[in-house]
């Protein structure tokens, strides 16, 4: 819905201005004119979105979690608490919603990128009749920065091949420094900065304890202060995103260390103790009742010691990270106020793009990729590499029992956009030069979409119709900046939909009415029949926590809720509804880069090619081969690697030798290697004979040198789906983590690479195994929304 205070609507980018000089025959009788310079409305504020991820209510101290997190407390302190502001229960669909102000599905993004069809409602590719905030700030006057995570750009644009109408750089912002995708390891992460592929650099000295939470708090800083020097009077905005509190859950031992025997509680001890906490800080009402354990959850108390210890250390590290995060925003927050900025920049501090995530499975892992590949990890093993949880060579994630621990007071959590574990995150606005009721408790219902035209209020810019010559769909949240001064002001938002995976739910003046559809979020495959599903009703204005349905007492009234969901569904592009998994992870659904190829062709420089468009070896017999050349002084690194520490395979020289190592979830490697190499060409071939039999089996590995056979040996298991959620396939060295411990990243080959051949024989996998990978596929890519 469109802000009915807005009078006025503009064009982007503003005509040219009229000439107001005078022009002569020579310049002896003319006068110039002042060469034009877009400047900031007036008064306009610096804006700062702080974007966290994976993030419960119950979660930050400042809203009665039992992490301590001194740096939001301070904003709270001096801002105002949003408590009952609302996401879209997932991770791109959120995004999507908070840059453009539109519902998620009007921006194309009603699911994950990696998802997308052709349904208008989710394709993943946000329309350019949707401009991000960030364009219309930048044609008024601003600088603008994006610092973290970006999970909206299609999973087959985001090779260097683009387009890059969807990359930050194309949608409004002067620079870019993150990582392209769901979920990025903090230890080695594969960055970009705008759209070039760089590595992490990290400082002489912080080996070992810098990580990207660090490195993206360095760079935001690094641009505060050079920007506010070079243009003091131009306001800035920077979305700073850093992909915190995703999995994995990395973090230096010495956050850690502060976290020890913190949780021995265990999940449910911890949510009765939440909710007196949020009683007593003002963030609940008093008469909230706390909703009970989901049966699929299992008590606290009936796992294992083994199991309970291991459940221990991933919440500890878990909650160091979330202290971490907290550290490093507040260092961002803090070169803000060194640079005299403070009281004029608008903070929105958004705790969360969904509720915490639920996709950890109900043991955790110590590396997701391995459980959402379809093996089931040993809590033995977990416990014998217990010490290496959140560290460089770990890509853990927490069980589901914390996941709804953190969601505290509420049901469910991230996917589950029907209940609001999964969409009522933590909102707080820090303004001191506007915001005069310093700690206030703001309980309006608001949505992520209402982020843009309260931006766009504070800076008095008119929402535009047009921009870059393209009619705009009107704006469809509405500014908050109404309840700045007044706690008491009635709200000015009547309707809100949800849905996620069939997830469901329809807010309208204080009820909802909310569907829980199919599986459970930690399950991977399922799907179930619309026509079948149970509805909820809750008057939200008496029961902040959805603790008591009232479908039974008023049957009229979720009537006309559910009556009202298909209006807003069909309004919002929303239809068709879609639960399915298995068949939504069919390639074929998207356009691809390798549809069709068997036979590819390699040179130097070919790197951070996305794992989906590269060459896909898995369940299939192969044959990789690299054309080089030795120098007389030998030669050492990667000729081409796939995958990264949670899981790949590189080719690579050693000692002057070929190795061939192949990274089983990073619990099993298997190596080939042959003599060493003399100077001179040399054409290195890996012949791979899969077992067949299924998906994931072994195979035969032999390793030629100038077609010699030099070595063989076998794998004995190979991974069937992805390899990881973020790393990338890669010539000539291997950026981001590394596939194999003989070598540290990028380890640049040093002798000459011509050229690198992969050929695919065709896969021997049934239908059902065919299926099988595909809804592993989806696993991996579900883990890191």
């Amino acid at each position: 819905m469109r802000d009915e205070r807005r009078e006025t609507q503009d064009v982007l980018p503003k005509p040219d201005p009229k000439f107001n000089g005078v022009i002569g025959r020579t310049h002896k009788d003319s006068k110039p004119d002042k060469i034009p310079v877009v400047q900031a409305p007036e008064g306009a504020p610096n804006v700062l979105i702080i974007l966290i991820d994976d993030c419960g209510f119950g979660q930050w101290g400042t809203f009665g979690g039992q992490v301590p997190t001194p740096n939001l407390d301070r904003i709270a302190k001096n801002g105002l608490r949003y408590t009952r502001f609302h996401t879209t229960a997932l991770c791109s669909p959120s995004r999507a919603a908070l840059l453009t102000g539109r519902n998620h599905h009007s921006a194309a993004t009603g699911t994950i990128t990696e998802l997308g069809d052709a349904f208008p409602g989710y394709s993943g590719q946000i329309p350019k009749s949707t401009t991000m905030v960030a364009e219309i700030v930048r044609q008024n006057g601003y600088s603008t920065a994006f610092f973290g995570k970006n999970h909206n750009i299609a999973d087959w644009e985001t090779s260097i091949s683009g387009p890059f109408d969807r990359w930050p750089s194309l949608q409004g912002f002067d620079h870019f420094y993150g990582f392209i995708g769901g979920e990025s390891n903090q230890w080695q992460p594969p960055l970009y900065a705008d759209t070039i592929p760089i590595e992490m650099e990290v400082p002489p000295g912080r080996d070992g304890n810098y990580t990207l939470n660090t490195a993206l708090a360095d760079k935001a800083i690094q641009y505060i202060h050079m920007q506010k020097a070079v243009t003091p009077d131009r306001p800035f905005f920077i979305y700073y995103a850093p992909g915190a509190t995703h999995a994995p859950h990395q973090v230096p031992k010495e956050w850690v260390e502060k976290f020890k025997g913190k949780f021995d509680q265990g999940w449910d001890k911890y949510r009765e103790e939440t909710f007196e906490r949020q009683k007593n800080l003002g963030v609940i009402p008093r008469d909230t009742k706390l909703t009970p354990r989901p049966v699929e959850i299992p008590a606290y108390d009936s796992l294992t010691p083994d199991l309970k210890k291991v459940a221990a250390r991933l919440m500890e590290t878990f909650a160091a990270y979330t202290a971490q995060t907290d550290y490093e925003v507040g260092r961002v927050l803090d070169a803000v106020e060194e640079v005299g900025q403070f009281d004029n920049t608008l903070v929105f501090w958004e705790i969360g793009d969904n509720g915490a995530s639920m996709e950890g499975t109900l043991n955790g892992a110590f590396n997701e990729m391995m459980s959402l590949g379809g093996v089931p990890e040993d809590p033995s093993v977990i416990v014998k590499r217990i010490d290496e949880i959140g560290g460089p060579t770990s890509y853990n994630h927490f069980p589901v029992g914390w996941a709804w621990a953190m969601n505290t007071p509420f049901q469910w959590g991230k996917q589950v956009a029907s209940h609001f574990g999964g969409t009522r995150n933590p909102l707080v606005i820090h303004w001191p030069e506007k915001i005069k009721d310093r700690g206030g408790v703001r309980t309006q219902f608001h949505h992520v979409i209402d982020i843009v035209p309260t931006i766009l209020e504070a800076a008095n810019i008119p929402e535009p119709y047009m921009v870059n010559g393209v009619a705009q769909k009107p704006i469809e949240g509405i500014s908050m900046m109404y309840s700045f001064d007044n706690a008491n002001a009635p709200e000015q938002r009547h309707t809100q939909y949800f849905e996620m995976f069939g997830n469901r739910a329809l807010y309208h003046d204080g009820w909802i009415a909310a569907c829980r559809h199919g599986r459970l979020p930690w399950q991977n495959i399922g799907s179930a029949d619309f026509g079948q599903d149970t509805w909820e009703l809750y008057k939200v204005d008496d029961d902040f926590s959805e603790y008591t349905d009232l479908s039974a007492k008023y049957p009229e009234k979720l009537r006309d809720l559910q009556d009202m969901f298909w209006v807003e569904a069909a309004k919002y592009n929303v239809l068709p509804l879609d639960d399915r998994f298995i068949e939504r992870a069919d390639p074929n659904l998207r356009p691809s880069l390798i549809e069709g190829r068997t036979d590819f062709t390699f040179y130097p420089g070919a790197v951070r090619v996305p794992e989906s468009s590269s060459p896909n070896i898995k369940n299939k017999s192969h044959t990789i081969t690299a054309h080089i050349e030795v120098p007389q002084q030998g030669a050492e690194g990667v000729l081409v690697a796939a995958g990264g520490v949670a899981g790949g395979y590189a080719l690579y020289v050693k000692a002057g030798k070929p190795v061939y190592e192949y990274n089983w979830f990073n619990e099993k490697r298997d190596k080939v290697a042959g003599a060493k190499l003399s100077p001179g060409p040399a054409t290195i071939r890996v012949d791979f004979k899969y077992d067949g039999g299924g998906i994931g089996k072994g195979g035969m590995v032999s390793l030629f040198v100038n077609d010699k056979k030099v070595g063989e040996g076998r794998v004995e298991k190979t991974v069937p789906a992805r390899f990881s959620a973020d790393e990338t396939f890669d010539v000539g060295m291997d950026t981001g983590s590394p596939v194999s411990a003989d070598y540290a990243p990028p380890s640049k080959f040093t002798g000459t690479l011509k050229k690198v051949d992969i050929r695919l024989e065709t896969s021997p996998l049934s239908p059902a195994d065919e299926e099988s990978v595909r809804a592993l596929h989806q696993a991996a890519i579900m883990s890191a929304q």
